[in-house]
């Protein structure tokens, strides 16, 4: 297991985990996957790195399985996979509630100021002046993607009395009298929050751009807890600097990789985008903690182990696959 914090151990090291485990800190890419030689099988997280050099290496050591821990595998080269006969499997649903909820509440904090008023009250300043947010009830919702996590959000975004706009190529009947499936110009148009919960693929990078952006309501919450490569960082910016985005709420970055799940404190800032993100004061980022709840990191190992058991009894109807 790559990419491996005392958390993770916590729940696959249970009873009913019947395979052997090496947990390993480092990160999965192409100079540590020499490190997964003896195992019919690796287990790693949205960051690993595996590409065809990775892959390659892996199946020279004789490893079988690329056993994702997570929903995204936009991280895998599916093709190299298929080619060198390494099963792929992943956890598509883990809590849908877990990052749905998250969505939210960046929603009330960003509204209602709550890491402003945190800081203020520390400070022993009790005054009000620029901490004032509006009424969800009323606004209208954009939603993009209605997936689990999507569909989700929508339903609790109706029960605070929202107009709720969504946006997919797939319908789901989960929605049915609670939102109203449009056009993406229409979301743009219309939508005061726009939460973003569709998968990273080549039609959907950068699907926040300095095009889009102009089409935005001005002032319009944004919500990204998707993947960061949804968001073009540079154009968000401008968008924050003009008032095109009044607020801004994420818990992915497009260069993610090289800094969430590590305590960096100690360390200079080296991404300059970032460090211009951090501030503005309508903005709150955290550091790709949406999916972190008991629940989801249960059903994550469950599914995750449930999937090489299958593997390892040639049961792949039985293993969640991406190929």
């Amino acid at each position: 297991m790559f990419s491996c914090k005392p958390y993770d151990r916590t729940f696959f090291d249970v009873p009913g985990n019947p395979h052997d485990m090496l947990y390993l800190e480092t990160g999965l890419n192409e100079t540590t996957a020499l490190l997964a030689e003896g195992s019919g099988a690796v287990c790693c997280f949205v960051n690993d790195i595996v590409d065809t050099a990775v892959l390659e290496c892996l199946h020279e050591h004789h490893v079988q399985l690329v056993a994702l821990r997570c929903a995204g595998y936009n991280n895998v080269n599916l093709d190299s996979a298929r080619r060198l006969g390494i099963t792929v499997c992943r956890v598509p649903v883990y809590s849908p509630h877990a990052v749905a909820e998250h969505a939210v509440g960046l929603v009330l904090a960003l509204n209602r100021n709550i890491h402003r008023a945190f800081n203020r009250v520390r400070e022993n300043d009790y005054s009000l002046n620029g901490l004032m947010g509006f009424d969800l009830h009323g606004k209208t919702v954009g939603v993009v993607g209605t997936g689990k996590i999507g569909a989700t959000f929508a339903r609790i975004m109706h029960g605070f009395g929202c107009r709720i706009l969504v946006h997919d190529p797939f319908l789901n009947p989960a929605l049915d009298g609670i939102a109203r499936y449009v056009e993406l110009d229409e979301i743009w148009r219309e939508s005061d929050i726009v939460s973003l919960h569709c998968p990273l693929t080549p039609d959907t990078h950068h699907l926040i751009n300095e095009r889009s952006l102009r089409s935005l309501k001005p002032g319009v919450m944004l919500i990204n807890t998707s993947r960061g490569g949804l968001i073009d960082t540079r154009a968000t910016i401008h968008g924050l600097k003009s008032g095109r985005i009044g607020y801004l709420g994420l818990d992915v970055y497009e260069e993610d990789s090289d800094m969430f799940f590590e305590n960096l404190s100690h360390e200079v800032m080296q991404d300059d985008v970032f460090a211009r993100l951090t501030t503005f004061r309508n903005v709150i980022i955290t550091g790709h903690q949406a999916f972190f709840t008991r629940e989801a990191l249960e059903r994550i190992a469950e599914v995750t182990i449930t999937n090489c058991s299958a593997f390892e009894k040639g049961d792949l109807d039985s293993a969640v696959r991406v190929m």
